[in-house]
């Protein structure tokens, strides 16, 4: 798949998160934090603080509650959960570039400021990437994965295809002069109707990114060391997925030696767009995580 065709759907399924809202309930509330030498990010902190640590890692053109927020009141009910906006996504740093490998060190760089030693990193399409790019430049600090409709490579690296990217996104800054990012109130108002918030949401991104995004996305790929991953891992694998085929979702579980399947009857956008279906396969995907790995504190009863 090309990166344009990834970036217009990525457009597409965020308007549908929209159009066709999870309700929205129980949210933690969010704040800024400093991460030294890197920049000011949005994250929130929530479920039991003796808990085993679950990151989550989100979608592109999404925040990290936008993309997780149908899951967060179930896993906090048995993790600390921490969501995170990634570079130029929501509240996100706002750096010079971006690549995936800045997402993943920003994470970590989030962990540290938390006094979290290691944690599982559970990554969502983009956020997969992410997921994966963390244990590879952290591996010490990664307990676990849980990668969901995501794949070892996302599109290609086509001069042409980049380059009408790149086209596009300038294009597109035209009319972030008239998308103007929402209010924290906005954008910190769960309590209003889904489809208000979800807008607010989607429009805290600039659109001119959406180019750099898809460049970024399409420079990722772990084919080459993803036999190396030792950690217990959970792929969640949408099965109706037509932007991230199953069978390049497949490549994961059948790469990473330590891996468990869990399906999903579900599209591209199955986290929020049939959340009853992803809820308690996302959850179970987690559970199974944290009771493969050998630390004794992680292991549920």
């Amino acid at each position: 798949m090309g990166s344009k065709a990834y970036e217009l759907g990525s457009v597409k399924r965020a308007f549908s998160h929209v159009l066709h809202p999870y309700p929205v309930r129980d949210l933690p509330a969010g704040q800024y934090l400093e991460l030294p030498g890197r920049g000011t990010t949005f994250i929130t902190d929530s479920g039991p603080r003796e808990a085993p640590v679950l990151f989550l890692l989100h979608s592109v053109a999404t925040t990290g509650l936008l993309c997780w927020y149908p899951v967060i009141p179930e896993l906090t009910k048995t993790y600390r959960v921490i969501t995170i906006d990634h570079r130029w996504h929501g509240r996100g740093i706002r750096s010079a570039d971006f690549s995936l490998e800045e997402c993943a060190d920003d994470a970590v760089s989030v962990a540290d400021l938390l006094g979290i030693e290691r944690f599982i990193a559970a990554g969502f399409s983009m956020g997969g990437g992410i997921a994966q790019l963390a244990w590879r430049r952290h591996a010490d600090r990664i307990i676990g994965l849980v990668l969901a409709s995501t794949g070892p490579y996302f599109s290609s690296l086509d001069p042409e295809e980049l380059a009408r990217d790149r086209k596009l996104g300038a294009l597109a800054a035209r009319f972030d002069r008239y998308l103007p990012i929402p209010s924290d109130r906005r954008l910190n108002d769960w309590s209003q109707h889904p489809a208000k918030w979800g807008i607010s949401q989607f429009l805290s991104t600039p659109i001119s990114k959406l180019g750099a995004f898809s460049e970024a996305m399409a420079a990722f790929d772990s084919r080459e060391w993803l036999g190396q991953v030792n950690v217990p891992t959970s792929v969640v694998i949408s099965t109706r997925d037509k932007t991230v085929p199953p069978e390049r979702q497949s490549l994961l579980s059948d790469g990473i030696s330590d891996s468990m399947v869990f399906p999903v009857d579900g599209g591209h956008a199955c986290c929020v767009i049939g959340a009853e279906r992803f809820v308690p396969a996302f959850t179970n995907a987690v559970d199974s995580v944290a009771q493969r790995d050998k630390t004794p504190s992680l292991i549920l009863p």
